[in-house]
C-alpha cells in the first residue's frame, strides 16, 4: 500500500488524469504485444448549458441591417454642392458640438441664395440647421453643460428633461436661436430621428418634411434617413403633379413642391414672411430644385421631361392620376379619404379598391381638396411651434427675433416693388 501511495504522489501534479490513464494504458499494450496500439482519442465534451432564461437567440437582422446595404448611389440628388467657403463654414459649426448627432443639414437664405431680400440691418442671414438626434434628453444635457448660454435662463434652471418635454411637442423640434458660432450669428432646431423619419414618410406633420422639400445641403447623413427623404421628395412629387395638367413647365412643379409647407402656415398671414418667399426661392435655387427632383420625376410612369427642356408632361388619365394619389403619405391620404365619405356615387372600396381609387382620381375636384388637406396639416404644428418659440429663447430673444423677421419682410417688400 505504501508503494502505491508513493507512485501516485510521484506523478506529476500538473499532468491531467486522462494523460495519465491514456500513457498507462499504452504502456499495457506495449507489454502484450510488439504493435502498439493506436492514440485513443479524447471524448467529446458537452458544453455546458447556458444558465440565462430566457436562453440568448441567435443573433438577427435588425431593422438598420438593410440600411448600409443600398447602393452607394442611392440618394445621390440629395447630395447638393455649395462654394467650398460654406461648406467648410457649416462642417465646422457642427463639429462644434459635443453632443451626438446622427444627421445634420444647414437650410435657408444663409446657405442658398433667395431673390428679394436686401442687406438688413443685422447684417448676414442668420444659418439655419436641423439637427437629428437618438435620445433628446441626453443630447440637451450635454449641451446645456456644453453651451449653457445657448439656452434661456428658465431652461438651464429647470434641465435637458423640461427642455425634451417641451421638444416633444408637436411638431417635435427644439429651436436655439441668435448664437454666435464661428464669427456668423446661427439658429438650430433639435429632433429626434425617429420624429425626423415619421414625418417624411407619413406627412405627421409637415414640419420638417416640408423644409426637406427645399434644397439642403446635408453635413452629417444617416442612411435610415437618406431613405425616408427620398421617400418625402417623391411624395412631394407625386402631391405636385396630382395638381398640374397634362402639360406644365418646370417652374411651375417647383413652385407648387415649395409651397406645400407655406400653405396654411399662421407666418404667412403675419408681417414675418414676404408673401413672394415660394417664387423668391425658385428664381434662384431652380438648378437646386432640378438636381432633387429630375430622376424621381422620370422615374415615374406616364410622365415625360427631357433633361435638356423645361417642359414636363404627364398622362393625366385617372388611372395614371391614381396611381399617384394611392401612394401619397398616410396622413395625406386619409384627410382625401374623409373628403369623399359621403360621396354617393363613390364605389365601396372594400368592394373594388381598384376602381375607389381610379374614381377618385378622376374628380375634378382633387386639387382643390388636396390643396385643403396639406394647408390642414401644417396649420396646427406650425401654430405650435411658433407659440412654442417664446418658451426655447425667452422673452428677450423671442422679440428680438420677431423685429428682425419683419424687418426682413419690409426690405423683401422694398425689393420686390422696386424690381417691378
Amino acid at each position: 500500500m505504501l508503494s502505491t501511495v508513493a507512485r501516485a504522489h510521484a506523478r506529476p501534479r500538473c499532468v491531467p488524469v486522462f494523460r495519465s490513464f491514456a500513457t498507462e494504458t499504452v504502456s499495457a499494450g506495449t507489454s502484450a504485444s510488439s504493435t502498439p496500439p493506436p492514440p485513443p482519442t479524447r471524448p467529446p465534451t458537452k458544453q455546458p448549458r447556458t444558465r440565462l432564461y430566457p436562453a440568448p437567440r441567435p443573433a438577427k437582422s435588425h431593422r438598420h441591417q438593410a440600411l448600409p446595404q443600398l447602393p452607394p448611389t442611392f440618394g445621390r440628388n440629395q447630395l447638393l454642392p455649395v462654394a467650398d467657403s460654406t461648406r467648410a463654414l457649416l462642417e465646422s459649426i457642427v463639429a462644434e458640438f459635443e453632443a451626438p448627432i446622427r444627421y445634420a443639414f444647414a437650410y435657408g437664405s444663409g446657405v442658398f441664395e433667395q431673390d428679394g431680400y436686401g442687406p438688413t440691418s443685422a447684417g448676414a442671414p442668420m444659418v439655419d440647421f436641423m439637427f437629428a438626434v437618438t435620445h433628446a434628453d441626453h443630447w440637451h444635457s450635454i449641451n446645456l453643460n456644453q453651451h449653457p448660454g445657448h439656452y434661456p435662463l428658465h431652461a438651464r434652471m429647470f434641465g435637458s428633461s423640461f427642455v425634451a418635454k417641451v421638444e416633444d411637442v408637436v411638431p417635435g423640434v427644439w429651436f436655439n436661436t441668435l448664437v454666435q458660432m464661428k464669427g456668423v450669428r446661427i439658429k438650430y432646431g433639435v429632433t429626434t430621428v425617429d420624429n425626423l423619419c415619421s414625418d417624411l414618410l407619413n406627412w405627421r406633420t409637415l414640419y420638417l418634411a416640408g423644409r426637406m422639400h427645399k434644397p439642403i445641403r446635408i453635413i452629417k447623413d444617416d442612411p435610415r434617413v437618406r431613405l425616408t427623404q427620398q421617400v418625402n421628395l417623391t411624395s412631394a412629387v407625386r402631391a405636385a403633379l396630382l395638381t398640374l395638367p397634362a402639360e406644365f413647365s418646370e417652374t411651375q412643379l417647383f413652385e407648387r413642391i415649395a409651397a406645400i409647407s407655406y400653405n396654411g402656415d399662421p407666418r404667412m398671414i403675419l408681417p414675418a414672411e414676404n408673401r413672394n418667399k415660394v417664387a423668391n426661392i425658385i428664381r434662384k435655387q431652380s438648378p437646386q430644385f432640378k438636381e432633387l427632383y429630375h430622376r424621381l420625376v422620370v422615374g415615374l410612369p406616364g410622365v415625360h421631361w427631357p433633361s435638356h427642356s423645361s417642359t414636363i408632361q404627364q398622362d393625366v388619365s385617372p388611372q395614371a392620376r391614381s396611381a399617384h394619389l394611392r401612394k401619397l403619405p398616410s396622413n395625406l391620404l386619409a384627410g382625401v379619404e374623409r373628403n369623399y365619405v359621403a360621396r354617393p356615387d363613390l364605389p365601396s372600396k372594400a368592394a373594388d379598391e381598384g376602381v375607389y381609387w381610379t374614381k377618385l382620381a378622376g374628380d375634378e375636384g382633387l386639387p382643390t381638396v388636396l390643396h385643403h388637406e396639406m394647408s390642414q396639416i401644417v396649420r396646427y404644428p406650425a401654430a405650435i411651434q411658433t407659440l412654442k418659440g417664446i418658451v426655447s429663447a425667452g422673452p428677450a430673444k423671442s422679440i428680438r427675433y420677431s423685429a428682425e423677421k419683419v424687418a426682413k419682410w419690409w426690405q423683401g417688400r422694398k425689393a420686390s416693388a422696386t424690381s417691378s
